[in-house]
């Protein structure tokens, strides 16, 4: 009754017409419609939130019950991010159904800074980049023309393909596991995916557009059955839990803060590509103005609230988008009850520890799909134009360098560490960057490249 007055509040359309789809971006399905929905983005992030305070916390020697305390923390502001994206507050959030979750891309730099000058630096830098991107997402719009389609497509497909090795990484067993790329965990995996393909294709109604939650239920209760589920975490954990602001101070080194900031310049871009795939993808457009400039305020003022409360930088994350494109919900609602399930958990540690349980090679077979499907948006983005003469010397240029170095990082071995850090891993930012200064020097005359 309470979430239900909030989006009354926020001005929320439950008025249905015969012509509006209750999947439309304002759309209201049913609560027995709505709840399995919402379930399948918290089951596809869950993990990947809660697991960047567990690298860093341990690499930090963080006490165990700490680090207890920021999972609970996490879930908590993930839900409150993903709740201001979602629905939009004055000039922040972008009012697209965003999910929002802690940042892996801060995880190297977050240990680094960690131990040079502790936790509480890591926090302070992530206080003042948060709000550095904050203020870009207010300027944003006077350099819109330089993200055509050709190079937002760029960026939404570089994170589709960079994440295709963590979804076959998890459909194997999840990295550091005992028995990684067993035949039994392949199995299970691609016997998830098989599920989810069949409900998706020849079903209907929900049991169609809430096929990766049915999947991931039918996995979950095959590897149950098989014994491969350990439910002594969910005994263990507490009943109770009150996630608390402040519970470390601030710390404020300029090399730090300066580090901090190029890398929000970095989820500025990861956002503006998975914002574009969620348009794209679930309802073919592309962003607007307002759009764009709302969610970069929020992902900013998001990452800064997340350091309030003692966690690493929040960002939207893309295999959600990659749900979007898959079942073409796109209704806030449905996002927006996730966030509320994710805050009732930050208080009831069962909860969460009920979703850490489901093995890795279960979400795996639905996160090879949701990847690839991001990958999708970013082609149907390329594809908008004609992909020959300058559009294909952009787009061959940018993702052959860039997909190319994030799949082999030792060829910036050389390099800084600040700028390993920058233009390493994933290899999104080159990509981006060298499509953003290709659009802008290239001349438009096709036939210089005929």
């Amino acid at each position: 009754l309470v979430f239900f007055c909030i989006l009354n509040f926020m001005g929320g359309d439950f008025s249905m017409t015969k012509n509006k789809s209750p999947y439309d971006i304002d759309g209201v399905p049913a609560l027995r419609e709505a709840l399995p929905l919402g379930l399948q983005h918290i089951l596809a992030m869950f993990v990947a939130n809660i697991t960047p305070i567990m690298i860093v916390g341990g690499a930090l020697n963080l006490p165990a019950e700490e680090i207890s305390i920021l999972i609970q923390a996490s879930m908590l502001v993930a839900g409150l991010n993903t709740f201001i994206q979602t629905y939009r507050f004055g000039p922040v959030g972008a009012r697209l159904p965003i999910v929002v979750g802690s940042n892996f891309t801060f995880v190297p730099l977050a240990i680094t800074i960690g131990n040079n000058y502790g936790y509480e630096a890591v926090l302070g830098a992530a206080l003042v980049g948060g709000i550095f991107e904050a203020c870009l997402g207010f300027f944003i719009q006077k350099v819109r023309r330089f993200f055509p389609s050709v190079v937002t497509g760029v960026i939404v497909l570089s994170i589709g393909l960079s994440l295709l090795p963590v979804g076959i990484a998890s459909l194997a067993g999840g990295f550091g596991a005992t028995d990684f790329g067993s035949f039994e965990n392949l199995a299970i995996g691609c016997f998830v995916l098989i599920v989810i393909i069949l409900f998706k294709q020849f079903a209907k109604g929900i049991w169609s557009t809430g096929a990766i939650f049915i999947g991931t239920m039918i996995g979950f209760i095959l590897t149950l059955v098989m014994g491969k589920v350990d439910l002594s975490t969910v005994a263990q954990a507490g009943y109770l839990n009150l996630p608390m602001p402040f519970r470390y101070g601030f710390i404020f080194k300029s090399d730090a803060i300066l580090a901090m900031m190029l890398l929000f310049v970095v989820s500025a871009v990861e956002t503006l590509g998975d914002m574009s795939s969620v348009t794209m993808g679930g309802a073919d457009r592309e962003l607007t103005d307002k759009e764009l400039s709302g969610g970069i305020v929020a992902d900013g003022i998001g990452a800064s609230l997340a350091s309030i409360f003692g966690i690493l930088p929040t960002t939207s994350f893309s295999q959600n988008t990659g749900i979007i494109t898959m079942t073409k919900v796109m209704s806030r609602y449905v996002v927006g009850l996730g966030a509320v399930i994710l805050m009732i958990g930050a208080f009831f540690p069962k909860v969460g520890a009920l979703l850490t349980v489901i093995p890795p090679s279960v979400i795996g077979g639905s996160l090879v799909m949701i990847f690839a499907m991001i990958s999708i948006s970013g082609i149907n983005l390329l594809t908008k134009e004609k992909l020959t003469g300058r559009n294909a010397v952009i787009v061959a240029v940018s993702l052959g360098l860039g997909y190319g170095l994030g799949s082999v990082p030792d060829a910036l071995a050389h390099f800084p560490e600040s700028l390993k850090l920058l233009f390493g891993g994933s290899g999104i930012v080159i990509s981006g960057g060298i499509a953003i200064i290709l659009n802008i020097v290239l001349p438009h005359d096709e036939k210089i490249f005929e």
